[in-house]
């Protein structure tokens, strides 16, 4: 039967022409030469600064902007616009989603996702992002993936999926089909109400299964639906497929945008969904390209989708043999999220037919991955470019090639989560404890490295587990780990379309709590503005990177199937996602690289070049299986100077099925001959995966892997990143974790240059104070604290009006003060709830509210007064605050003295106190978490914070006055 099949479906397809290898890069490269970047050009350093000092909307954070159930409205867009635009918001991407289920909609009509209401309200958007100067991007369609009630059968997704049975013979056995379809129910987190279900294939084979020639093809009577095959005698297993087509609907799909998804492996049906979408706006509002800045794809979660109509033939015009009789034994069975099954079930495989199944694994995987990249984002990319707009998108998942398709897009993207508000340590063992970047923002980064971008937008502080316990410092210190990843602008998820009748806290679809009713909001241009200044200096550099990774993919694919980034269920190696973090926080930087890569550079003088990026050194980790021309090529880096670390493992097979024995005989000799010849520079090495910053700084001396900056005691929690541009060094340093302040010493390998401070909350350009040896600077990160220092020429800046600035001073806030005071109770205490009422009360001693019943509810403002006397004012005079899980405002004597959101509440009081008795007023801004949790009776409330801790609230620390340097 699978003959059968494999014949019909071959007449049907097109001519056969010669299978090209690297047929993905080959179209990446064309998009990536053929469409610009709006952000390559280097500017001058003075245009530099004063756009770092002042960045335009372009640059600013994007919001995520969810159009709840499209129950929006002409007059609410417009006001929620200026909300945006005041919060130091820059763009928005319009995202059409399904209304949250415990929203109440407050009596709003639902509007049908490309009616003529739906579109007349997104005129309204688009011309008031127009009148604002503000970005606008679409997502296409509704949710995800792509899909809506409109799709015909033939374009809907399809799956082929697996089911056994086992026999003991000599027996007669009779099976229905709708029996044996029963049998594959896979478990998806969204299924589509109306899928199809077809018994594809049925074969009979031992239980001790050898070769597929002891498979026997069973036959299913088509007019009686009846299944009857003899088993011989001991055991058997009957392996049957059954093709699944329209089996998921989309996640959360707006009212027009809902239905089946999307076939993505078919450019046709593709090609007719795209088309129906611009067809229908372009009517309405014009040229897209005047409107939209680009149209977005989200998440690619197919569900285990693998199949199109023309799979065989493409598979066998691709890999040269016949995928069929393999295909029941080269699948797992599937799981939530179509993440594979692996069970007892099945027959047990001798190893050399494991061996084989795995290579054939790899060959349907890698096809799976072409017809995806060719037929899907391709064909998006080309729509995009054709109606005049940019392609974004977030091209990961176990469809899609990550390196190869982003770099097709025009703005690859990656995302960022929140997974607790608490900041936690960075642990080197488990690469889920203390990161917010995913897994696959490293690779997202690399991709627009390899094809000349600079623009990485990425879905930032996502927060499905404690969103109203998000503070403005938990938000800073997840996006600097974006920024580190290679993220240059955010996109913020989200910010929900709610008027202002929706009751507390509003409708609220997904992600932190970004909102005008958030305690925070009015400070939150804090952080737009700081990060705003990251981006638009990013975006006008180049990241380096002297390492390149190459990860082990064929092993990968053959042995698990790729997986569903960015939350794998399988990393191989375990390690694999941390091998750039140890680079970065040993002062060097990194890319991941593909085998087509490597087929697609050159090798000059000990470097591995392509385009722009150009390696000394390649890391190789548990990779076992590559092409014979990747180990060639290998070869010839070695040979000319270059150096490889195998990790783990060396290669010595070769991927895929065709030819096998050969090829693996000719990556074994590459391989073995270069480490023959050059012993020195292709060592092999175990890791350390508990101390992996210590195992990195080793293999750096060792192999003389000279870094951009020679950190003297690097460590898990303080990462950087190096950028260039003209005769700017850029590095950017951030602590990211619960630590204490860390200070180490920094030799920078940047020439005869003069390093300069340049704040990103302020925007303020000082001289960097140095030690007395060259480029040797001290640097000093309290928890959350963030530096950007700029290397520049005597002659970078023609002007010279920041040089009056006092030179920053790395230790200027010493951890040991000449005297520290302790300022005693009572406090005269207001609090201002946000649910509008306000009391007052005395405490004698300072307290976490969250100790108090009566107190560990409150969420709002909390104002603490009291009268100091000073006897005399000599030496300097700081006000420290100890830590507090919130924002703080200090007034002394009515002078305000500013604002501290994150790290350290450290206030220089000198100026404003004066001898005698001194007024206080200590402003405390909480997050809302604590007290929704107490609103037992709002489902909203109840819906987000049901698992969620109470945290500390106001200030829990005494307060002290602290006298001298």
């Amino acid at each position: 039967m699978f003959r059968r099949e494999f014949i019909r479906l071959a007449s049907l397809a097109a001519g056969a022409v010669p299978f090209l290898r690297f047929a993905r890069l080959s179209a990446a490269e064309q998009h990536g030469t053929d469409i610009s970047n709006a952000r390559d050009k280097n500017l001058p350093a003075d245009e530099l600064l004063k756009l770092f000092q002042d960045p335009p909307n372009a640059y600013r954070p994007m919001v995520r902007w969810w159009w709840n159930g499209d129950r929006v409205s002409a007059d609410e867009i417009t006001r929620e616009l200026d909300v945006l635009q005041r919060a130091g918001i820059g763009g928005v991407e319009i995202n059409p989603i399904k209304f949250p289920t415990e929203a109440d909609p407050v009596n709003t009509k639902a509007l049908t996702w490309m009616s003529d209401e739906w579109i007349a309200v997104l005129k309204v958007a688009l011309q008031g992002c127009k009148e604002r100067g503000m970005t606008c991007d679409m997502i296409v369609g509704s949710g995800w993936p792509y899909g809506g009630e409109f799709l015909a059968r033939q374009d809907q997704t399809q799956m082929v999926a697996l089911g056994t049975r086992e026999f003991s013979g000599p027996q007669h056995v009779r099976l229905t089909s709708t029996e044996l379809l029963a049998d594959v129910s896979p478990q998806f987190v969204s299924p589509y109400k109306d899928p199809l279900k077809e018994l594809f294939a049925l074969t009979l084979v031992p239980y001790e299964l050898e070769s597929t020639n002891a498979a026997v093809p069973v036959e299913v009577n088509r007019e009686t639906n009846v299944v009857e095959f003899d088993v011989p005698t001991g055991r058997h297993v009957l392996y049957f497929l059954v093709k699944l087509t329209g089996f998921m609907a989309v996640i959360n799909g707006a009212p027009g945008a809902s239905g089946p998804v999307l076939n993505h492996y078919s450019a046709q049906s593709v090609t007719r969904y795209l088309d129906r979408i611009s067809d229908r706006l372009s009517a309405t509002v014009g040229p897209l390209g005047q409107h939209f800045r680009a149209f977005f794809t989200d998440s690619i979660e197919l569900e285990g989708a693998n199949w199109c109509d023309d799979m065989l033939p493409e598979f066998g015009r691709r890999r040269g043999y016949d995928l069929a009789p393999y295909l029941p034994f080269v699948l797992f069975m599937v799981g939530e999220m179509g993440n594979a099954v692996v069970d007892a079930s099945g027959a047990s495989f001798s190893p050399d037919f494991l061996k084989q199944t795995q290579l054939v694994r790899y060959d349907f995987e890698t096809t799976k991955h072409e017809l995806f990249q060719e037929r899907f984002v391709s064909t998006f990319v080309n729509w995009c470019t054709r109606i005049g707009v940019k392609s974004r998108m977030q091209a990961y998942g176990m469809d899609c090639d990550p390196i190869a398709a982003g770099m097709m897009l025009d703005i690859p993207e990656c995302e960022t989560w929140i997974r607790s508000e608490q900041i936690q340590e960075f642990d080197s063992g488990d690469y889920t404890h203390g990161r917010s970047y995913t897994m696959i923002n490293k690779f997202v980064s690399s991709a627009a490295h390899l094809s000349g971008k600079r623009l990485i937008s990425c879905e930032e502080m996502t927060n499905t587990d404690d969103p109203f316990h998000a503070s403005m410092e938990r938000i800073k210190v997840a996006g600097d780990q974006s920024m580190l990843s290679g993220v240059t602008q955010s996109v913020l998820h989200g910010f929900n379309y709610s008027p202002p009748a929706a009751p507390f806290p509003g409708w609220v679809r997904y992600g932190t709590y970004f909102s005008e009713r958030n305690t925070w909001w009015p400070y939150f241009r804090y952080w737009t503005t700081y990060k705003a200044r990251l981006s638009a200096l990013f975006q006008h550099a180049d990241m380096q990177a002297d390492i390149a990774i190459l990860p082990p993919e064929a092993d990968l694919a053959s042995r698990y199937g790729f997986q569903r980034d960015p939350f794998p269920r399988i990393a191989y190696p375990p390690y694999l996602y941390k091998l750039w973090e140890a680079i970065h926080q040993n002062g060097s930087g990194c890319d991941y690289i593909s085998e087509e890569i490597i087929a697609k550079s050159t090798v000059i003088g000990g470097r591995l070049i392509f385009r722009d990026r150009s390696y000394k050194a390649i890391l190789m980790p548990a990779v076992e299986s590559i092409q014979p021309a990747t180990a060639e090529r290998l070869q010839s880096f070695v040979t000319s100077g270059g150096t490889i670390i195998f990790i783990d493992k060396a290669p010595h097979l070769a991927s895929g099925l065709a030819d096998q024995a050969a090829n693996s005989n000719k990556v074994l000799d590459f391989i073995s001959a270069m480490r023959k010849n050059y012993p020195l520079r292709t060592p092999l090495l175990p890791v350390k995966e508990s101390e992996m910053v210590e195992w990195y700084r080793d293999l750096q001396t060792r192999y003389a892997l000279q870094p951009d900056v020679v950190i003297d005691t690097p460590t898990d929690f303080i990462g950087q990143i190096h950028y260039r541009t003209g005769a700017l060094e850029i590095f950017f340093f951030t602590h990211y974790g619960p630590q204490e302040r860390h200070t180490f010493e920094a030799k920078f390998n940047v020439g005869d240059k003069v390093a300069w401070l340049w704040d990103a909350e302020s925007g303020v350009r000082a001289p960097y104070g140095s030690t007395e040896k060259k480029n040797v600077l001290t640097i000093s990160l309290e928890p959350s604290e963030s530096k950007l220092i700029v290397f520049e020429s005597p002659t970078s800046l023609t002007s010279d009006r920041d040089n009056t600035h006092h030179p920053f001073h790395p230790n200027k806030y010493p951890v040991a003060a000449s005297q520290d005071k302790v300022i005693p109770g009572p406090w005269d205490v207001k609090l201002e709830h946000v649910d509008g009422t306000e009391r007052t009360i005395v405490l004698q001693d300072l307290v976490d509210f969250n100790e108090r019943e009566e107190l560990k509810s409150f969420a709002g403002t909390i104002i603490y007064h009291k009268q100091l006397s000073i006897d005399k004012i000599g030496a300097p005079l700081r006000l420290k605050l100890g830590y507090v899980h919130a924002i703080s405002e200090l007034a002394v004597n009515g002078h305000d003295l500013g604002v501290r959101w994150y790290g350290e509440h450290v206030y220089d009081v000198s100026s404003a106190v004066a001898p005698g008795l001194n007024n206080i007023s200590i402003k405390v801004v909480t997050t809302l978490g604590n007290y929704m949790k107490t609103l037992k009776d709002n489902p909203t409330a109840h819906a987000w914070t049901s698992n969620t801790p109470f945290y500390p609230l106001g200030l829990i620390h005494p307060v002290r006055l602290v006298t001298g340097e």
